[in-house]
């Protein structure tokens, strides 16, 4: 069991927060392998998530339409920033608010 206290990804430099996700991938590949489905995605959320406190949320602008990253094709109305989550709704998706990870938009 590790001795070093887990920090939160709003503590981490940018150096710790590109070791974590390259980490966090190299995990995800190793899993996807193993066909451990379950883990391979926590660890995809995880990475996505450290990917968000990489990028300014000064990239996002409310009331603007991104494609998702991982869905060429699919876009999201940004309404509003909270942190690092863009809240808004999926244009394919009956317009439910919902919040995500700002590195899940593609910024032009």
């Amino acid at each position: 069991m590790s001795n070093e206290i887990e920090k939160r990804y709003s503590e981490m430099t940018e150096h710790e927060l590109r070791q974590e996700i390259a980490g966090l991938k190299e995990k995800a590949r190793k899993a996807e392998q193993l066909g451990i489905v379950n883990e391979f995605a926590v660890l995809e959320r995880k990475a996505i998530m450290a990917q968000a406190y990489l990028m300014g949320p000064n990239n996002i602008q409310p009331k603007e339409i991104y494609e998702l990253e991982s869905s060429p094709g699919e876009y999201f109305k940004v309404e509003y920033l909270n942190g690092v989550f863009a809240w808004g709704y999926r244009l394919s998706g009956g317009g439910a608010e919902e919040g995500i990870p700002i590195s899940m938009l593609k910024v032009k």
